[in-house]
């Protein structure tokens, strides 16, 4: 039994720490309704914003059944349209709008441990990044943990039709289900769970355009998601769409349809089935020991639901509780449901509770004053026997009825080894595409437990109900009203380097700060730099600022035996602590404040290039990295803003270079395309970075015609053939051929086509196997100036240290012009 309860709280716990909001009747009512209904359901894609909400949103409200989204990937490759968050950043922001989306439509969400690593064009290129022997255990053992009775696959199995990572989730999901109710399959996951056979397995079948026609032949059923919810006040299609428009950093954004709407699964494998794809699926409830008590006294609290006074339906709960309590049943299902009729107990009660704290951050070793706070409103006593947790043991012996709070002021030491919160996923190095996660039982859950909870036991007339709560930071905003973010725990110490970059290069200031905060009182160390000798940086000064708790080393870099290395700041204390972390948030408002924590560590570059280190104008778009590193190779940036976008401005630049994205998302940028182009004409440089072919706010991207395509080259590896004589390649550095190797995640995307033939194309890139694109990089001399297009993936290439890829770049600045 402790193994099974183990695995619910750690593996599906999430969902049971978000209970104890205060519902109306008809929301008690529907859940007494998923109390009774055991079917269970996994929907299978490949990240975030790839599920079907309508179909999500339907069966978790309609059918009433435990419906859960596996997502490989936590969508770490994509764009991002809200902010300049790429990479691991933008994988915590969609993880936490996943989250949401759940919270809106009823479901409950699982990962793998796949990275997403971009965009690709087939299943084989996806598993030559992921090692699939890995990715096919953890869908087995969500499958084994979940326990679905049918399992439906957003994507069919056709290579090309789709994004390779769609293609993929769905060949992991058929064969997963073939051999997850196989003891031979992944042996020593039986230590901590059970084989699972699914009955039936789909495709939730689609056609991207139009209405989905069913063949001849084929097994399918059709759901009604566009009916009306009475007890929720809703359409399923309306919560569809709330839940889709939680994926704001993809812009999705999403008005729900209206009227009568179809959706349709077609079986791939499994049993066949005559008219519901649930037939010969067994109630969980007939399956165990005085099950058909339970299931009576269910349809008996449904049958006498009081929606007016809901506090009387508690006698009919508690009848169900002591019920579901004589039970012997380990099933993880049955767990769930001991766990719901507590929640509907509460929630029929009204109950209100809260564990929270004034502030948002602490540390580890930190003593800490928080507040306990619990609302019985019914005129049904509730006692409060205690509150714990692994450092905590406070007994209360409180009783909460009639609406007069128990408020209990609690202070907690916070133990010097508690954890800091990292997100589990990011604890170790990614390796090979795929999140290095070591215990098992975080292969499947969205994020960690709550850094800090408080387990609060309650007893209502002889039977106890525990409550999970976790340590929330409370206040009051101005403008929104009340505020809740997760507290949060960060190292003692903290170490920032101000550089991501610093470049050995003619013109560039070697030098970084590191800044040293300290959370409790400043104590002496000494600032050390891994991967440098000490006698290639120097110390030039240590500024101690008592007053903010921290202290500034500004150090210079002479010399390094590599052409790139990554060199780790670290503050090693007198008492021999290493602290080497630095804290990054991201905060939107449509989830909470995230935190995670990075190695204080900067690459450090040693090039031999020529760089002017002239002025640039930088106009921004999406949002993106480039700019810093271009200051740190010792070029003059400024930001242009939407005011600044008239050539008079544009002339006090030798280039101006447009962010990632602009001619997408910066209208000011589309209605100035004309001074730009004067400018270009008038002797100005203009480089302009990437954008999507839809939505385009002009179609006038430079000075001649061109279209903008979706081709693009997702293998970072491939070979690029290159006109070295081309004026790009020549001045003011010459590429070569090895420029091309340790390129990251793509080439590029978005390449243009059908340019007029005043352009020239200096790269010839491709796919293995693929037709070759000339379209990365137009270039052309206009009026006076030069003018450059890309689609090269310069925000990914720049920021992560690749000097190839910042030698060309530099050449696209360094032409020659008329300024």
């Amino acid at each position: 039994m402790l193994k099974r309860a183990s695995l619910l709280t750690t593996v599906f716990g999430f969902l049971l720490l978000q209970v104890f909001a205060q519902n109306p009747s008809s929301k008690l009512y529907h859940d007494l309704l998923t109390l009774k209904e055991t079917k269970r359901i996994l929907f299978v894609a490949a990240h975030p914003d790839d599920e079907n909400t309508r179909l999500i949103s339907y069966l978790a409200n309609g059918e009433h059944a435990q419906v859960a989204y596996l997502s490989l990937t936590r969508g770490d490759g994509g764009q991002n349209l809200i902010g300049k968050e790429l990479g691991i950043e933008l994988g915590l922001i969609r993880t936490h709008e996943l989250l949401k989306a759940r919270e809106t439509d009823g479901g409950r969400q699982f990962f793998s441990r796949a990275l997403d690593f971009g965009f690709s064009k087939n299943p084989d290129e996806t598993l030559n990044n992921w090692d699939k022997e890995k990715l096919l255990s953890d869908v087995v053992w969500i499958i084994r943990n979940f326990q679905p009775d049918i399992i439906i696959n957003r994507f069919n199995t056709i290579p090309g039709t789709t994004h390779g990572h769609h293609t993929t989730s769905a060949i992991l999901s058929s064969e997963a289900f073939d051999i997850s109710g196989d003891p031979l399959y992944f042996k020593d996951q039986l230590e901590l769970t059970n084989t699972w056979n699914a009955k039936r397995l789909f495709w939730n079948a689609y056609n991207w355009g139009g209405q989905y026609e069913p063949e001849d032949g084929k097994s399918y059923h059709i759901f009604p998601v566009g009916d009306y919810n009475p007890l929720l006040g809703i359409t399923y299609s309306q919560i569809a769409a709330n839940s889709r428009t939680m994926h704001k950093s993809q812009g999705f954004g999403s008005t729900s349809q209206i009227g009568a709407g179809k959706d349709f699964i077609e079986q791939i494998k499994g049993e066949n089935f005559k008219d519901n794809p649930f037939e010969g699926i067994p109630n969980r409830w007939l399956q165990i020991e005085d099950g058909e008590q339970i299931q009576k006294s269910i349809n008996k609290a449904i049958e006498d639901f009081d929606f007016i006074s809901p506090e009387q339906n508690v006698v009919n709960f508690l009848i169900i509780k002591r019920l579901l309590k004589q039970s012997k049943s380990e099933d993880l299902w049955f767990l769930e449901k001991k766990k719901l009729i507590d929640e509907l107990i509460l929630g029929a009660l009204g109950v209100k509770a809260e564990f929270v704290i004034k502030k948002e951050i602490g540390f580890p070793g930190e003593t800490i004053d928080a507040e306990l706070i619990f609302n019985n409103p019914s005129n049904k006593r509730l006692r409060l026997i205690e509150a714990t947790n692994s450092f905590l043991n406070l007994k209360l012996d409180q009783n909460a009825v009639d609406n007069q709070p128990v408020n209990k002021s609690i202070k907690l030491q916070i133990p010097s080894e508690f954890p800091v919160s990292q997100p589990f996923w990011l604890e170790n190095p990614i390796n090979n595409s795929l999140f290095d996660i070591r215990d098992p039982m975080k292969i499947g859950p969205p994020i960690n437990q709550s850094t800090i909870e408080l387990n609060l036991l309650t007893e209502i007339e002889g039977e106890k109900i525990n409550l999970n709560l976790p340590l929330s930071y409370k206040y009051n905003d101005q403008v929104d009203g009340e505020i809740n973010q997760p507290f949060t725990l960060v190292p003692e110490v903290n170490v920032n380097v101000d550089k991501s970059s610093v470049f050995l290069v003619e013109g560039a200031i070697p030098e970084l700060k590191v800044e040293v905060s300290f959370r409790d009182k400043i104590f002496d160390g000494e600032i050390k730099l891994k991967g440098l000798k000490k006698d290639q940086y120097e110390i030039l000064t240590v500024e101690t600022d008592d007053r903010r708790k921290r202290k500034i080393y500004t150090i210079k870099i002479k010399n390094s035996d590599q052409e790139k290395v990554v060199v780790l700041a670290s503050y090693e204390s007198n008492d021999n602590r290493v602290f080497f972390q630095d804290t990054k948030r991201i905060i939107y408002k449509h989830i909470p404040n995230l935190t995670y924590f990075v190695d204080a560590s900067f690459d450090l570059i040693k090039m031999d290039i020529s760089i002017s280190g002239q002025k640039i104008g930088y106009i921004n778009g999406a949002g993106d990295d480039v700019p810093e590193v271009l200051k740190n190779l010792g070029y003059q940036v400024s930001f242009l803003e939407n005011g600044d976008l008239r050539k008079n401005k544009f002339n006090e630049f030798k280039t101006i270079i447009v962010g990632i994205r602009a001619f997408n998302t910066n209208q000011e940028l589309a209605n100035n395309v004309n001074q730009l182009m004067e400018y270009v004409k008038e002797g100005g440089n203009v480089i302009v970075q990437y954008n999507t072919s839809s939505p385009l706010l002009t179609r006038e991207l430079g000075p001649y015609p061109f279209s903008v395509s979706r081709d693009r080259v997702t293998v970072e590896e491939s070979p690029v053939e290159v006109d070295f004589n081309h004026p790009l390649m020549r001045f003011p550095n010459q590429v070569k051929e090895k420029d091309f190797d340790g390129w990251v995640q793509e080439r590029g995307l978005y390449f243009t086509a059908d340019w007029d033939s005043n352009y020239s194309t200096p790269f010839t890139m491709q796919d293995p196997g693929e037709k070759a694109s000339k379209g990365s990089l137009l270039y052309t001399k206009y009026g006076k100036g030069t003018y450059t297009y890309s689609g090269i993936s310069w925000f990914r290439q720049l920021p992560a240290g690749v000097p190839g890829a910042i030698k060309i770049f530099v050449n696209l600045i360094e032409q020659p012009s008329g300024k």
